[in-house]
């Protein structure tokens, strides 16, 4: 696997950084990834499934969504509306320098994201999400106990992951405003469903609602004992690129 550092403007005009994993012998099809909630394009699962995907020629891009990781701007500014718009963005940038991506790929609430982002991008043939909720204001119950202080002050200093981050009300009023369904049932594209039936972050149910929110073509496949975070046993990224390459090859 051949790797480069790119840099492309998001949404809100900030430097985004990025990465492009190519396979070393010819690129079958460009893949999209979005990350999780306060995450970044290094996770080490990541890793793990942009190598397994080299291995079947499949080209993966990935980029920290802004203020996160090594790209510019405020995190505290983002919300789950502008995390489309930056995928939105790292697609443009695909088309215009590289090749249109094929594949759309979400983790988490980057899933949530994907499934918004997706039916924007005719070029993509597929999309697969992991861990995916079904909706965006899931991710508040990672703050949930912050919610009256973010609700009275208009923002607050809140621990993610063991690390501190702003959240401003105009986070939680974006995600309440979200309709991610009407989306999956519009997406008019194949969906693979990817899910982990023990995730003590998004619960199974939300697969479940997801599943059978969208229209066919779609599958699931359960993570079985893998954590959210995939991080928990190593071979589960491996593992999800490959049914995830195995299940797209049908439609690239």
């Amino acid at each position: 696997m051949r790797s480069e550092k790119v840099t492309f403007m998001g949404s809100q005009g900030f430097d985004l950084a990025a990465r492009l994993d190519r396979p070393d012998g010819d690129v079958e099809a460009y893949a999209l990834f979005a990350h999780c909630f306060t995450c970044g394009k290094d996770l080490n699962a990541i890793n793990r499934i942009s190598r397994a995907l080299a291995d079947d020629g499949i080209a993966l891009f990935r980029f920290d969504f802004t203020g996160l990781g090594l790209s510019s701007g405020d995190f505290a500014n983002t919300n789950f509306s502008s995390n489309v718009e930056d995928l939105l963005a790292a697609a443009n940038f695909m088309r215009d320098t590289l090749d249109a991506p094929s594949i759309m790929i979400g983790h988490s609430l980057g899933g949530a994201a994907t499934l918004v982002a997706a039916g924007r991008v005719p070029d993509i043939k597929a999309v697969a999400t992991m861990g995916a909720p079904f909706d965006s204001t899931n991710v508040l119950k990672q703050f949930q106990g912050d919610l009256n202080t973010i609700e009275a002050d208009g923002e607050a200093n809140v621990m993610l992951a063991g690390k501190p981050f702003t959240m401003k009300q105009q986070f939680i009023d974006d995600a309440r405003g979200q309709n991610v369904a009407d989306h999956i049932a519009n997406l008019k594209k194949p969906l693979l469903v990817m899910h982990s039936p023990i995730d003590d972050t998004v619960d199974v149910e939300h697969a479940r609602k997801i599943y059978e929110t969208a229209r066919h073509p779609k599958s699931f496949v359960s993570l079985d004992k893998a954590d959210h975070l995939l991080m928990r046993n190593p071979a589960d990224g491996a593992y999800v690129a490959r049914i995830l390459s195995a299940w797209a090859s049908q439609y690239l």
